[in-house]
């Protein structure tokens, strides 16, 4: 029997003890050479279907097919944190030193025996095996894989227990890729990784000959290395209604740019289908209401004689009923094959109207800057209505930056020169709640000025999402509240720390578009390659309000990068 060579799911369907429902009916197919993303809202099924695809759980229908040796990265290796960064390395390749092993123990014995042609052969194999696999360069791929994902610099005699998440992290990627495997399946494998680091392991993906699942939020890998999309986003569609539109899971061919227009033209195509039904509904349920004075406007006439009378009224009721009849099957028909309405967006409204501040002097006006070990001296000004990028590595002082602006730090050198009329608001990297309890919408409701859209009214979450407790929220349903809390009365000068963290690409690729309609003053961080990008599309177009400020690190010591912003 051959193996399969592809990652196969057909009807596959999940449901949580309780009857939560996650998956349904998933099928598609990643074959051999291809790199397929997964994508979706939060909330959608993905790291689920990533547990079944592992074996941590189990569909409850539906039929699963991997190839013999599929690869995943873990989230924490199951090696004590005592053991050295080497252990893991040498767990990864331990299969392909056999092999190494095992040529000079055939070798061995093809000498004792020189007779025997069975060993001739099995060194044979091995040796070809031995070449088809690398194992001759293995200590230069080695070197390769951990310099390609920033590890070169660190000890491989450091205990895991003394690195950072994101150190092990990449070294769980750089096993995997050491690994002899025949298909991949990665959650998230950018994290943590600069830019050099995601196109080397962009390069690794396209070189690979087996079938690769990548779940990301990523969108410059999704777009650079990814030959299709699976959205298991459910707003695409309802159960069993309008054929590949309506199911959880579609797949798009191509990279990331095509799926968005094949998203939104596969969206547009849906609402008008839906909109001519519902023209034609409304035409054959007048048609099946007709009467013969409808259909004929007929008056009786004073010289009409009664015989000719009941001649027209005969022929009328006769029309009439067929015509009815007619609407009434074809209405018949148009209920049984009916497309069911497409599903309310949840789409961004945007920031609500915003009356900058005139204060005919600079917004932000910093001079020789600095932090000690935290932000190198910088000087710039930002003039009223413009948006500042500011990209740098991990330690460059980007948050830090921020921090001072908005006054959370006071320990600085250098002059930093705001207006005093000028409001000011900033969201955090990371979301710090303390009641859980409460649901979203009340904590919304504290903390943003009488009046102000709500949450649903912003297109942030539906009146569901809204209702529920914080705690029962994932991170990015409540990164939506943080957002709604800082956009729904805008401030003269937005600070935004990160601001796509745990978003779905949909509310990020809006909320990027609303920050550009924007009035006020912007600061944003970003570790996100697609917004940088966009950014400098917006520079390359012209566009004044753009621009972007580069901050340089003098940390080299990798956990400290780690740690810093």
């Amino acid at each position: 029997m051959v193996a399969p060579l592809h990652i196969g799911l057909d009807g596959i369907s999940f449901s949580y003890p309780g009857g939560h429902r996650v998956l349904t009916d998933i099928s598609f197919a990643v074959p051999s050479g291809s790199v397929t993303g997964l994508i979706g809202e939060n909330g959608a099924g993905k790291s689920t279907l990533l547990g079944i695809i592992s074996g941590e759980l189990t569909a409850d229908v539906g039929t699963l097919i991997t190839p013999p040796i599929t690869g995943f990265i873990a989230q924490e290796t199951s090696l004590p944190f005592t053991e050295p960064a080497q252990s893991l390395i040498d767990e990864a390749v331990a299969e392909l030193r056999q092999v190494e092993a095992d040529i000079a123990e055939l070798s061995s014995r093809m000498a004792e025996e020189p007779e025997n042609t069975s060993l001739a052969d099995e060194f044979d194999r091995a040796l070809a095996r031995a070449e088809n696999s690398g194992v001759w360069e293995l200590d230069a791929r080695i070197a390769t894989v951990l310099a390609g994902l920033g590890l070169a610099n660190v000890p491989l005699d450091t205990p895991l227990g003394e690195m950072s998440g994101g150190q092990r992290r990449r070294f769980a990627l750089a096993t995997l890729l050491l690994r002899p495997v025949d298909a991949m399946v990665l959650d998230e494998p950018t994290n943590h990784l600069d830019d050099e680091a995601v196109d080397f392991l962009i390069g690794e993906l396209e070189a690979f000959k087996g079938p690769v699942l990548a779940a990301s939020h990523d969108r410059y890998f999704l777009d650079s290395a990814c030959d299709a999309i699976v959205d298991l986003d459910p707003g695409l569609g309802a159960e069993g209604g309008y054929g590949e539109e309506t199911r959880q899971g579609a797949k798009f061919t191509g990279a990331f740019s095509d799926y968005l227009k094949a998203r939104e033209d596969r969206r547009r195509r849906w609402e008008t289908d839906y909109a001519a039904q519902e023209h034609e509904r409304t035409r054959l349920e007048k048609a099946a209401d007709q009467t013969a004075e409808d259909v004929f406007h007929h008056h009786e006439s004073k010289s009409e004689t009664r015989a000719s009378a009941k001649f027209f009224a005969d022929r009328a009721a006769k029309t009439v009923g067929a015509r009815r009849r007619a609407a009434e099957q074809r209405l018949d028909n148009l209920e049984r094959l009916a497309i069911p309405a497409p599903p309310e967006r949840l789409r961004f409204t945007g920031v609500p109207p915003h009356q900058a501040t005139s204060i005919g002097v600079p917004a932000v006006t910093a001079v020789n800057l600095r932090v000690p070990d935290r932000l190198m001296p910088l000087s710039i000004k930002v003039q009223p209505g413009q948006q500042l990028l500011v990209e740098g590595p991990n330690g460059s002082g980007k948050s830090t930056l921020l921090k001072i602006i908005d006054g959370e730090i006071t320990e600085y050198e250098g002059e930093l020169i705001i207006p005093e009329e000028l409001t000011v608001a900033r969201l955090e990297q990371d979301d710090a709640w303390h009641d859980l309890e409460a649901t979203a919408a009340e904590v919304f409701e504290r903390h943003t000025p009488s009046g102000s859209p709500t949450l649903v009214e912003m297109g942030l979450m539906t009146p569901e999402q809204a209702a529920k407790k914080l705690g029962d929220l994932s991170l990015g349903q409540r990164r939506r509240v943080s957002l709604g809390i800082i956009l729904a009365s805008p401030p003269d000068l937005l600070l935004l720390d990160e601001p796509t963290n745990h978003l779905s690409l949909a509310l990020a690729e809006e909320l990027e578009q609303a920050l550009v309609d924007f009035s006020g003053t912007v600061i944003i961080t970003s570790h996100d390659r697609w917004v940088r990008r966009q950014w400098r599309r917006r520079m390359a177009q012209q566009d004044s309000r753009a621009r972007i400020l580069t901050l340089a690190t003098m940390w080299t010591d990798e956990v400290w990068r780690e740690d810093r912003d």
